[in-house]
């Protein structure tokens, strides 16, 4: 009998996830010290929604002429359009200042919290737009970050543990 899965921890994300910004990293792997963690801004709080920052990888067909079946090997590997939906100030004072256009950075995301030595996410990005969301509707002001992911994404890393005093 093949060996089960094991049982995960289910969790919702809310109150849990952590979204951080940060200005540079100095490591090739994208592992960022607990240092940067600490001088990133935390985008959390200000989070609507967001989209994308998934990584998929495409396939290419290798046809043989021995055989009717057309295998497949992995292909490139890419992330679709990415984005944060962030709510709005009515001066101004919100992600505008933090993320300008053409803004270059890491998005960080720890999707179990900051806990050391689970995973996080790193995503070197560009902002190619900062748009306002105007609505007539019911819903308070929001603007969409739009990102292009300029490298590839650190996947799975640890979280640094915490500085000690």
């Amino acid at each position: 009998m093949a060996t089960p899965l094991p049982s995960s921890t289910r969790f919702f994300a809310p109150e849990i996830s952590k979204v951080l910004f940060l200005p540079t990293i100095a490591a090739a792997n994208l592992a960022a010290t607990r240092a940067e963690l600490t001088a990133g801004t935390d985008l959390t709080n200000e989070i609507a929604d967001l989209s994308g920052f998934t990584v998929s990888s495409g396939t290419i067909d290798t046809p043989d002429l021995g055989s009717r079946f057309t295998k497949q090997i992995g292909g490139r590997t890419s992330v679709e359009a990415s984005s944060l939906t962030m709510y709005a100030d009515r001066k101004g004072v919100d992600a505008r200042e933090v993320l300008p256009r053409d803004t270059t950075g890491f998005l960080v995301f720890m999707d179990g919290g900051d806990v050391p030595a689970d995973p996080m996410d790193v995503f070197p990005v560009t902002v190619t737009s900062l748009g306002k969301v105007r609505s007539t509707g019911d819903q308070a002001g929001q603007l969409t970050v739009n990102f292009s992911v300029t490298g590839i994404p650190g996947e799975d890393l640890p979280i640094p543990a915490a500085e000690t005093p």
